[in-house]
């Protein structure tokens, strides 16, 4: 059950991230789109700010992925704790149940594997979200030039 609840937790984080980026693209869109409306701002000094401000975004991109992948990693890291934790407690409280240990470390060795695998998958997601970022920025500074 803590599993699965991990699981929707890793999905929701999954979601905020995806809406995270979404929303960066968008307002830098939305921001860069106003130059087209004046032509006389493509002229002035402000495109080679624009630049700037573009790299400034794909920093702040890095920035945001490098914190999600960190906090992936580090919940990764508590459920494993747990899980080994947990492994313990029923080694030391069967005594002689060989049939309760081998469970115990079963269900340990699934939780491991499980959270291998969906922090995997979310740090993929990630890099996914922000490459799109990036190559979104870049779009819109070609546009420029």
């Amino acid at each position: 059950m803590k599993l699965n609840n991990f699981t929707k937790q890793l999905s929701t984080l999954g979601r905020w991230v995806a809406t995270t980026v979404f929303c960066f693209s968008a307002i830098a869109f939305v921001w860069q789109g106003g130059f087209f409306v004046d032509n006389s701002a493509m002229a002035s000094p402000t495109l080679v700010a624009s630049r700037d401000a573009g790299d400034k975004v794909k920093d702040a991109a890095d920035d945001v992925a490098k914190g999600s992948k960190n906090f992936i990693r580090d919940t990764k890291d508590k459920v494993e704790d747990a899980a080994s934790s947990n492994a313990r407690k029923v080694d030391k409280s069967t005594g002689d149940d060989a049939v309760a240990e081998r469970k115990a470390k079963s269900d340990r060795d699934t939780i491991y594997d499980r959270a291998e695998e969906d922090a995997s998958r979310t740090e993929k997601a990630v890099d996914k979200s922000m490459n799109a970022v990036k190559r979104t920025v870049d779009n819109i500074k070609d546009a420029f030039n």
